[in-house]
């Protein structure tokens, strides 16, 4: 096979996961996994992964995990129908990372955090910087090691913006107090373990906002690694992680490293470390915003002139479409109707 290649989405379904590796009940009936493949130019095993904040059809994802010469590679995404389909030629050089573990995150600035294992390291790499411009040791700050994931809360979260990490030994779920150093990096303050044991060798987690099928309360998504699986917890009042509430989302998996959400679509990506060394997606979850077609954060009179105007037509993309099927029907206006004068924070 052409290793400079593009996914096609009819190509997918022969690349589709295999039987082993399933979207456990009752999330089966509304979610689908998709394997996209390697990436080529990106030595395994694959690290953490994030969407580039600067493009939205560009992927950031770790090289060489855990070894020191490892590095961040970026990669153009190819997208159909607003989703992603596979990836637009070879991988290029991103940012040395020595030691990148599952978490890749960016933080407050725009600041770009990975996690190190073995030595319980947290990074920093600032915009334009082709290397880390500060090394943390998180073992002067408490926390257990070696971490293996790191995050921050989003918006419209309980402590929206604050620092998270799990520790792959033991599954700690830990939080970390930054403070601006003076040369764009963060100075990690103080530290705290917030639940001693939350998950099975943690690599990747991810918040997903209440509302999407099965997903009634606002909940935390977890790659853990030792498990073979993706699990959903929900939170509490602080945004921790709610240890007895566990349900299998994914099992089966190989090496499940890594978490992200597609800004666009709010599909839940996530790499393997070994197991091949791909990158897997899960569609199903709830657009940003649904029924805000035009993008300027209200549902109104806008949106649903233009789901009227294209009514009936298919296109890649096309005004109007809600659910990214590329085509403007009854499904997209009554996703309109029903979000009607709400707006978006």
């Amino acid at each position: 096979m052409n290793t400079r290649f593009v996914l096609p989405v009819v190509a997918l379904a022969c690349c589709s996961m295999s039987n082993a590796q399933v979207v456990n009940a009752p999330f089966d009936q509304f979610y689908s996994a998709v394997d996209l493949g390697t990436i080529p130019g990106v030595p395994g095993p694959y690290g953490g992964l994030v969407i580039s904040a600067d493009d939205p059809n560009v992927l950031l994802i770790g090289g060489s995990a855990n070894q020191a010469g490892a590095a961040i590679y970026r990669v153009r995404l190819v997208r159909a129908c607003g989703r992603i389909v596979g990836f637009d030629g070879d991988a290029e050089f991103f940012a040395t990372a020595p030691n990148i573990d599952g978490g890749l995150a960016y933080g407050p600035d725009g600041v770009l955090f990975f996690t190190r294992y073995s030595m319980n390291g947290l990074g920093q790499i600032l915009p334009g910087s082709v290397a880390p411009d500060r090394l943390i040791n998180l073992n002067d700050f408490g926390v257990p090691s070696s971490v293996g994931a790191v995050n921050f809360i989003p918006q419209g979260f309980p402590n929206a913006g604050a620092c998270r990490l799990m520790t792959f030994n033991g599954g700690a779920w830990s939080g970390v107090e930054l403070e601006p150093a003076g040369d764009g990096t963060f100075l990690v303050t103080s530290g705290q373990v917030r639940v001693p044991s939350a998950a099975t060798g943690p690599e990747g987690f991810v918040y997903i906002r209440a509302g999407s099928p099965e997903f009634t309360n606002d909940t935390l998504l977890v790659s853990e690694f030792s498990a073979g699986r993706v699990s959903a917890f929900d939170i509490d009042a602080n945004a921790d992680p709610i240890v007895a509430s566990r349900r299998t989302f994914l099992s089966g998996l190989s090496g499940a490293e890594g978490a992200a959400i597609d800004p666009a679509t709010n599909d839940f990506l996530f790499s393997t470390f070994g197991g091949g060394n791909r990158v897997i997606v899960v569609r199903g979850f709830n657009r940003p915003c649904p029924g805000d077609v035009t993008g300027d954060g209200v549902v109104n009179f806008a949106d649903l002139n233009t789901v009227l105007t294209n009514f009936g037509q298919s296109a890649d993309p096309i005004p109007g479409d809600t659910n990214g099927d590329c085509l403007v029907n009854f499904a997209d206006l009554n996703v309109v109707l029903s979000a009607f004068g709400q707006s978006c924070d």
